[in-house]
C-alpha cells in the first residue's frame, strides 16, 4: 500500500512539474497546462502525507522543563 501511494504522489509531483516546461517548450496550451497542475496538486496532497508521516517510529522532541 506504502508503495501505491508513493506512485501516486511522485505522478502527481511530475504533473505539477512536466507541464510547465511543456508550456515553455509551446507543447501544450495554457488551459491544458492548468488542468494538468490542478490534477497534479491534487494528487500530490491527497497521497504524499500518508507515506511521509512515517511509522510513528521516529523520537518526539521533549517537552522543555
Amino acid at each position: 500500500m506504502r508503495t501505491l501511494l508513493k506512485l501516486i504522489s511522485f505522478a502527481g509531483l511530475g504533473l505539477t512539474v512536466i507541464p510547465s516546461f511543456l508550456v515553455f517548450a509551446g507543447s501544450i496550451a495554457w488551459g491544458t497546462h492548468a488542468t494538468l497542475m490542478l490534477v497534479g496538486t491534487v494528487l500530490w496532497f491527497a497521497s504524499a502525507p500518508f507515506w511521509m508521516l512515517g511509522d510513528g517510529s521516529r523520537p518526539t522532541a521533549s517537552p522543555a522543563p
